[in-house]
């Protein structure tokens, strides 16, 4: 029998569907949301929820601007509304070798599938349109966002199958670049107004990586999902441990302060260069740890509230 922390199946990941209501991953987040205060371009018009009122503008439509308002100020004002629309979504998942590991409960693959599955769910209860990037050391499987189940369906089964690919003694060819090959794929397919979901623990990341991130978000809402081990952020003191993949180990003393601190500086530019995105790139940056429940952290993080009957 399969053990759930080290490899997913289809049907645990269906079985997220009816976990995931309540969850928004939508710029507008309450106030203890890591999601709070991330960049948005928000469409404004006549639309159905009131936003502000603000003086006239060249350009603006005559039709937006409130008569008593302007009657009790002596100036044209306008109402401004944000509308609400259809918006796809686009999941790229993490399954490479990198994302095989866990010391506490999840491999952090497990935890980066399961948070997929959870999101790709909650984007399409809420009416909106799910694609995604599915890749591993070798493969890289391309969805197109569409509002279907079916759709949902064969991309989870995808996940379900490059995750049990993953084994301690599989052979992998280095590949440089092949994040930000992924990266660059992923901006071309999410050209504009796309809610970007990026699951990883970003190995390898790079300048290079930085302008991919930096031209998705120039134009569509980006997260960037970081799971993340917790060994990562405190390397805990043992005997002898061998480290390594399936072409080269190691074995370090993890009983030795200097070796500890070296691994754990690894982690820490890691997690701090892409902190450094967040305030630079105008995004937003989750923390996953591989160590807890995925769906409870999730539900922590985006302090989500009841959810919303669209208006339509």
């Amino acid at each position: 029998m399969t053990d759930p922390r080290i490899h997913v199946s289809l049907a645990h990941l269906r079985r997220l569907q009816g976990r995931s209501r309540g969850l928004s991953f939508l710029p507008k987040q309450p106030s203890a949301s890591v999601l709070n205060g991330r960049h948005a371009s928000r469409l404004r018009g006549r639309g159905l929820n009131f936003e502000e009122m603000r003086d006239y503008l060249p350009g603006d439509d005559i039709r937006s601007i409130d008569w008593k308002a302007t009657a009790r100020t002596g100036s044209p004002h306008v109402r401004v509304f944000t509308e609400e629309r259809d918006r796809p979504a686009l999941l790229v998942v993490d399954q490479r070798m990198s994302m095989f590991f866990g010391s506490r409960l999840n491999m952090k693959s497990v935890s980066a599938a399961e948070a997929a599955a959870i999101a790709a769910f909650q984007i399409l209860g809420a009416g909106d349109r799910v694609g995604g990037v599915v890749f591993d050391d070798e493969e890289r499987v391309d969805f197109k966002p569409q509002r279907s189940r079916r759709a949902v369906y064969a991309l989870l089964e995808t996940i379900a199958r490059l995750n049990n690919g993953l084994h301690a003694d599989r052979l992998v060819t280095n590949q440089p670049g092949k994040l930000n090959d992924v990266m660059k794929n992923a901006a071309r397919l999410a050209h504009h107004d796309h809610l970007i979901i990026v699951l990883s623990d970003f190995e390898g990341i790079d300048e290079q990586t930085r302008q991919h991130v930096s031209n998705m978000a120039e134009h569509n809402d980006v997260i960037l999902m970081h799971v993340y081990d917790p060994a990562a952020l405190e390397v805990p003191v043992a005997a002898k441990a061998v480290l390594g993949d399936a072409q080269e180990q190691a074995q370090v003393d993890l009983q030795s302060g200097a070796v500890r601190e070296s691994l754990q500086a690894v982690g820490d530019r890691r997690l701090q260069r892409i902190r450094v995105w967040q305030s630079e790139v105008q995004l937003s940056v989750v923390p996953l740890s591989a160590g807890e429940e995925t769906l409870p952290q999730i539900r922590r993080m985006l302090a989500s509230a009841a959810p919303r009957r669209r208006v339509r």
